[in-house]
């Protein structure tokens, strides 16, 4: 073989080999976005800030690092006076922060419709936390303040409701009891963990350290059956919101998050 035709053979096997999760992607993003624009290195610029690009981009700080700033308590809707505690730049909470009163979900004040969310999280060992979106603190008298699309933070090593629900769908990155994810790569507990979901119109995904891991359409004959089949069967409008908060749920075990970055798709 010559070396044009060595070089011709090379660049049709690169091409044949590149990553699916590019074409998937192509079916839910717009114009404006593409994989590569995907952050998933954790150590890409210093922790809580925003560079020059992502600014223009659009991407806006959820947590300075420093302050409880523009979250409140999911119910009270005040700033939590106890349990989550912010320290070396991550906001935790465990059973040594949350207190007599317990730390509670916190969400975020402001609310979100189509974009991209990005949170590092590290769990120790045994933890189960989640990172909630479309939640709706005000429908229903507050009863529903706690409900939303969850991409679950688990300890799927040592932590039995991992294995709980249907087909691995209590897991580390899936939609917690709707779908399972696949083509997980865990980094495992006491070790940060890079989570991306992205929202555009029914349409969403969840990353774990830049694997695309679960992938759903909302409003569909799909959407409704997986629903009617889940503990959410019973939440009225589960999953039809346009627009909601972003939610870290406070649940048993020790969880640390940073660097929560979000921004619209326009």
């Amino acid at each position: 073989m010559n070396r044009n035709a060595l070089i011709f053979s090379t660049l049709i096997l690169l091409a044949c080999t590149v990553n699916p999760a590019h074409g998937q992607w192509n079916k839910l993003a717009k114009k404006d976005l593409s994989v590569r624009e995907l952050r998933h290195d954790t150590t890409s610029s210093p922790d809580n800030m925003l560079t020059e690009r992502e600014v223009k981009e659009g991407w806006k700080l959820l947590f300075d690092g420093k302050t409880t700033a523009g979250w409140m308590n999911a119910r009270r809707k005040t700033t939590p006076a106890t349990g989550w505690e912010v320290k070396d730049g991550t906001i935790v909470i465990s059973a040594a922060t949350r207190g007599k009163d317990g730390g509670g979900d916190i969400v975020t004040v402001d609310k979100f419709g189509n974009f991209e969310l990005i949170v590092d999280f590290k769990y120790g060992k045994g933890a189960n936390s989640g990172i909630k979106y479309f939640v709706d603190t005000e429908s229903n008298n507050g009863s529903l303040s706690s409900i939303g699309c969850e991409y679950q933070v688990i300890d799927d090593l040592t932590n039995a409701d991992a294995k709980a629900g249907t087909g691995g769908n209590h897991s580390l990155s899936a939609l917690y009891d709707l779908i399972a994810p696949v083509n997980k790569r865990d980094n495992g507990s006491d070790n940060w963990n890079r989570a991306t979901i992205i929202v555009n119109g029914n349409k969403g995904q969840h990353w774990l350290n830049g694997q695309l891991t679960v992938e759903y359409e909302r409003g569909t004959d799909a959407w409704r059956e997986l629903v009617e089949k889940s503990k959410f069967k019973n939440s009225p409008g589960f999953g039809q919101k346009n627009e909601g908060r972003i939610l870290l749920q406070d649940h048993p075990g020790y969880v640390a998050f940073k660097n929560i970055k979000i921004r619209e798709i326009k």
